[in-house]
């Protein structure tokens, strides 16, 4: 399966947004791409204060029939980061529609990145299941959330073999693209895709470095710090390990989350 990431400034109109993603995924399809993956909070923009994200939450059906027609339109499938409403506040969230238009997954951010999550956004309660797409088995995750080992893991040991993960990460935090999200892929054995933003929405300068990673933790495309980027990487089953650290597990030893070890 080829998938390609989409490597954008923030745009904080969303039908611009959705304007440029029709022009991305026309180029995917054109180089034979299944999938299109934005950053985090594609449609509208991020760091845009809590009463902008409440106007997107407010629109997130129209967004969301928006994406499901460019998917229909340019037979490829999406992952678009977009707010979505909630009970109390909006969610950080991710749609994912198949090449037909149907959506076949949602998921909303469960791990907010400090005040600037927490004034926008409300956690997502539970983490994404993985769904079938394409012969393969699909997890998600946004941004700070692929930065916990457990996620990751979680949704490894529910069969994902890939992991798509809108992303909005800033300086100084590079080296999540460049040794964490690498070192996710290997310690699970998986593919994982980080979609970035490139440019500025002060007071953060986004690191870009939107990056495809193997099973065996190697890169099989990264764009650059600083440009505009529409990157492709072909993912090959066979890469996928037989054995690994989830066949090794010593779960036995580990106990469940947050017992004491012993004295």
């Amino acid at each position: 399966m080829k998938i390609a990431l989409w490597q954008t400034q923030p745009i904080h109109d969303a039908d611009l947004a959705l304007g440029h993603l029709a022009e991305v995924c026309s180029r995917a399809a054109a180089e034979g791409a299944a999938i299109v993956v934005t950053p985090e909070m594609a449609l509208g923009g991020y760091n845009i204060g809590p009463d902008a994200i409440r106007g997107l939450a407010g629109r997130a059906d129209d967004l969301t029939d928006g994406v499901a027609r460019l998917a229909r339109q340019h037979g490829v499938a999406i992952a678009a980061g977009m707010a979505f409403a909630g009970a109390d506040k909006p969610r950080n969230g991710v749609v994912v529609m198949d090449r037909n238009g149907r959506e076949v997954s949602r998921y909303h951010k469960t791990h907010l990145f400090g005040s600037v999550d927490a004034c926008q956004f409300a956690p997502g309660k539970a983490l994404s299941v993985p769904f079938e797409m394409g012969g393969w088995k699909i997890g998600l995750a946004i941004c700070y959330d692929i930065e916990f080992p457990e996620l990751a893991r979680a949704l490894a040991l529910e069969g994902a073999e890939l992991i798509l993960v809108p992303t909005a990460n800033m300086m100084p935090f590079d080296t999540v693209a460049t040794r964490m999200v690498p070192t996710r892929a290997q310690e699970n054995g998986v593919f994982v895709a980080y979609a970035n933003y490139v440019g500025t929405e002060e007071p953060f300068t986004y690191c870009g470095l939107s990056c495809i990673c193997g099973p065996d933790g190697n890169d099989l495309a990264r764009a650059d710090t600083g440009r505009v980027e529409l990157i492709f990487a072909e993912l090959d089953r066979a890469a996928l390990p037989r054995h690994g650290h989830i066949d090794d597990r010593r779960s036995d030893l580990y106990g469940p989350p947050n017992k004491s070890l012993p004295k």
